[in-house]
């Protein structure tokens, strides 16, 4: 009996089938390659995503949409990635929620409100800063304690202008000292020193 050709040949005719030696047309109803199905890139699906519901990349489901996404929006996540954005994503919603949110909270000596601090109230709103200034925020007959509270939890930051004046009213507890107090508390303090050194002696 001959040896197949269809390694070397290859069996991609009926009338090639039929003048192999070994299989002398045996194939019959051989038709070639062109009856197998073609491949088209759209009619596949990898392995692992037979199930349905699962990212080609990584392999995680992607299935899930969070409260927060926008309505008509495609963007699907993971179930790890919606614990993980949604603490985040609900405290920019709760600052969001804060009526008047200011850039900064401006710390200063109650004697300097009229010179330094106004001066330096009036730069950084010249560049976009909000800033809350007791001189333009407490209105006659608010309780200027209770504004300042309101004042503190409504700013991103705090600025600590630090004059002599500034230090003598801290040095004496006063409303200064309260508010210096309540930035360190919360680490969101900026000192900006003016007409003033760190020489102890």
């Amino acid at each position: 009996m001959g040896r197949c050709t269809a390694p070397v040949r290859g069996h991609r005719t009926a009338s090639g089938a039929a003048n192999c030696p070994a299989c002398g047309g045996s194939y019959g109803g051989y038709r070639g390659y062109s009856d197998h199905r073609s491949y088209s890139p759209s009619s596949y699906t990898p392995p692992g995503n037979r199930g349905g519901g699962r990212s080609i990349s990584g392999g995680s489901s992607r299935t899930t949409k969070p409260r927060w996404s926008r309505p008509g929006s495609s963007v699907m996540y993971t179930p790890a990635e919606v614990r993980a954005l949604t603490p985040i994503r609900e405290r920019v919603e709760k600052r969001a929620t804060v009526p008047d949110l200011r850039d900064t909270f401006l710390c200063h000596a109650w004697d300097d409100r009229k010179g330094p601090a106004k001066e330096l109230h009036d730069h950084l709103e010249s560049r976009d800063v909000s800033v809350w200034f007791s001189e333009k925020d407490v209105v006659l007959g608010a309780s200027l304690l209770r504004e300042i509270d309101r004042g503190l939890a409504n700013s991103r930051v705090g600025i600590v202008l630090v004059t002599p004046a500034f230090l003598r009213r801290v040095a004496a507890e006063g409303i200064a000292d309260k508010e210096l107090s309540a930035l360190l508390a919360r680490d969101l303090l900026v000192p900006i020193v003016h007409d003033t050194t760190y020489d102890l002696t």
